[in-house]
Order: C-alpha cells, then structure tokens, then sequence
C-alpha cells in the first residue's frame, strides 16, 4: 500500500475514521535519522497490509506535531480507532520497529 500524506485537512479523514490501524512517521527533510527510516517505512507499509502507513512532514505540519506531543523526531504513532496505543522515537531497524509496534 502506498504510503499517505498526513495533513491536518485529511487528518480526521484518513487517521481518526480509519477502518485499520494507522502507522504516522513524523519527519523532516533535514532530519537525517528522518531520511534513514525512510525506506524502513516504506518496507512496513508493503509488508503489513493490515495497516495504514501515513508521513507527517513536521515543518509542514506544526499543529499534528504538537497534536502527539513531538519533541523529536524522526517519531512513530501507531494510532488504532483514532487513538494513540504505541510511540516510538528515533531511528530503529524493521525488526525493531516491528517488534515495539505489532
């Protein structure tokens, strides 16, 4: 599944009334940790249909970064009816993003 665009216009659309569960990356172009996990995101969203995988764009995107409380980034949200259940910040390799999310 291809990954989304998390705006605060699309936020209660694509977030809060989502059928699945959502996996939002919050990052920054000048985020190198950001550009890292990048291609790591990627793999989850083709590798976990069951999911819906969305990016942030923290400069872009200042009201959801204060929405889950961002301090730094890069930063995962896993968010299950409209809900955050799990935060992960930092760069993790996929098998440590899939262990501490699924």
């Amino acid at each position: 599944m291809a990954v989304l665009t998390i705006t605060k216009e699309n936020f209660e659309e694509k977030v809060l009334k989502a059928d699945k569960p959502v996996l939002i990356d919050i990052w920054a172009v000048w985020c190198g940790p950001c550009q890292m996990l990048a291609p790591i995101v990627e793999e989850i969203s083709e590798a976990h249909p069951e999911i819906i995988v969305g990016k942030v764009n923290a400069d872009e995107e200042m009201e959801l970064v204060q929405r889950f409380k961002a301090a730094a980034i890069p930063m995962l949200v896993l968010m299950k009816n409209g809900e955050i259940v799990k935060k992960s910040v930092g760069y993790k390799t996929r098998e440590e993003l899939e262990a501490e999310l699924f």
